[in-house]
């Protein structure tokens, strides 16, 4: 066993914020897929939402949170977050994070949704230049243990022991370089390990969205929450050379128009606030007019706001479409939708503690309150910083413990895997029809047919995990059906239309919110 105060899981903005704040006080291990850079919160392009500026106020960003969530936000979690958002932003600062400045100090825009200037930003990439900011301190920290190319396997609870308690203990880890797994212990866990956007063919998350941390902390015994609500993002560039590439909400924000192929304007006929309504209405507006219409994509066009503020505001995306053909100061950009954020996930307090002593969850994994049916623009990055402040605060309070024997991980009775590409099969089979029955717009038949296409990979994945060694893909591929499930099995419980979740069967939204919470037998 290898000993450490704190076990991180994620090395996104939720892990390494939490890692620097507790690096002074504790011996901390942070367990990251690939390299530290790989993370979600690195390809966050717009920016952080907070209230900056004496025109703005704390009611404002509570009432937008709350219009987005379609009302099913926690009141406290939403305060809680939005209180301590300046003290979130004044502590980026102090790490060194060059956030845009204008005139009158640093630049806010304005993205759908909000009723104010209120996010800030590194030009077009902000999560890339917080990340890099934060992983350089994280580097050079002597406290903080970096482990690279690492994957967790499964949580280590009293329960799994056969002890009285329900404690968590650490976690199985692969080092996917060596095929070696590793047992860690730990006094306190944290799992920041993001959403679950790769359970679906397009989205616009990095490899590593896999839902390793919701499946992990559901197999473990915690509470499971509001999974239906999937956030497709509205704007994901089209093209065939580029992956996953995000066209920023501030593109909108900023005045961008979306457009059919002769040019016509559409929002305007689908809600009020046109571009700037929030994503869940703009997502849905895109699909049905590419459905209607038979179109591959619609266009998003920025170009009459002029050259050089496009590429003062936009100067990555702006290049990375110029490489693929496009000059966005002449001509509209192809856009589709994607998914994009996981709401949902596993039920944490205004601690970031979940149901199982011992283990934190912050950032994408969690389902803390804050986003309700859908996330407003801008509002991720915020969560990730307050409540892995939360979790460090909470774990400095608490005891040191003297950990039991925990055991090495058992291959006695497994083989190497005799056909790879089942596994690969079974990817692509999953993602294809979460696209196609649980998209954007569901009904009951269509998650059915999921849910049964499921049930069957569930058990072959299953015989397949228990009969051989552990892989990297193996570990993804049965989180990514675990999350598929509680997906499926959410969206199946909720019998209306809310926020990210529109039902054909069940097209009204019911007076009182409730949240869709999953319970483990």
């Amino acid at each position: 066993m290898i000993r450490y105060d704190v076990l991180i899981i994620g090395s996104g903005l939720a892990g390494q914020s939490a890692a620097l704040r507790l690096a002074d006080h504790r011996k901390v291990a942070l367990i990251s897929k690939r390299a530290l850079e790989d993370s979600a919160s690195s390809w966050a392009q717009g920016g952080i939402a907070a209230v900056l500026d004496d025109q703005d106020s704390i009611e404002a960003h509570i009432r937008d949170t709350f219009i987005a969530g379609a009302y099913l936000n926690n009141a406290q979690a939403t305060r809680f977050v939005v209180e301590n958002g300046r003290r979130a932003i004044e502590w980026l600062i102090e790490q060194g994070v060059p956030f845009t400045k204008d005139e009158s100090g640093y630049h806010l825009t304005r993205e759908g949704g909000h009723s104010a200037r209120r996010v800030i930003h590194v030009a077009d990439t902000t999560g890339l230049a917080v990340q890099e900011t934060l992983t350089q301190k994280v580097r050079q920290h002597p406290n903080i243990t970096i482990l690279e190319n690492h994957i967790a396997i499964d949580l280590i609870t009293g329960k799994k022991l056969g002890l009285a308690d329900q404690r968590c203990y650490g976690a199985y880890v692969l080092n996917h370089v060596d095929g070696e797994v590793q047992t860690f212990g730990a006094d306190h866990t944290l799992i920041a390990t993001g959403g679950a956007g790769k359970v679906y063919l397009y989205t616009t998350n990095p490899d590593t969205s896999t839902g390793d941390g919701i499946a992990m902390a559901w197999r473990a015994g915690c509470k499971v929450a509001n999974m239906e609500f999937i956030q497709f993002h509205p704007t994901c560039l089209y093209h065939p050379l580029a992956k996953s590439f995000l066209i920023s909400e501030a593109v909108r924000g900023e005045g961008g128009l979306l457009k059919l192929p002769d040019g016509t304007r559409f929002m305007p006929e689908h809600d009020e606030r046109a571009e700037l309504a929030p994503r869940d209405v703009v997502a849905r507006a895109i699909d049905f007019e590419m459905k209607k219409r038979g179109l591959d994509c619609v266009f998003l066009d920025i170009s009459h706001k002029g050259e050089a503020f496009i590429k003062t505001h936009f100067p990555n995306i702006h290049a990375r479409c110029l490489e693929l053909g496009i000059d966005i100061t002449q001509a509209p950009i192809p856009v589709v939708p994607a998914a994009h954020y996981t709401c949902g996930g596993i039920v944490t307090d205004l601690k970031a503690r979940t149901g199982i002593p011992g283990l934190y969850a912050a950032g994408e994994a969690s389902c803390s309150g804050l986003h309700g049916a859908n996330r407003l623009a801008s509002n991720s990055l915020l969560e990730c910083l307050v409540f892995s402040e939360a979790a460090v605060q909470d774990i400095l309070s608490q005891p040191r413990l003297d950990l039991p024997d925990l055991p090495r991980w058992d291959e006695s009775r497994v083989t190497d895997a005799d056909e790879e590409v089942v596994i690969a099969h079974n990817w692509d089979e999953l993602r294809r029809f979460m696209w196609d029955y649980v998209g954007i717009v569901r009904t009951t038949k269509r998650l059915l047919r999921a849910q049964h296409r499921i049930r069957l990979l569930k058990r072959e994945i299953e015989e397949f995990y228990a009969n051989f060694r552990v892989s990297h893909d193996l570990i993804e591929l049965r989180n990514l059906v675990v999350t598929a499930d509680l997906i499926v099995r959410s969206a199946l419980k909720r019998k209306e239309s809310r926020g990210l979740h529109f039902s054909r069967d069940y097209p009204e939204m019911l007076d009182t919110p409730r949240n869709t919470v999953l319970r483990r037998h």
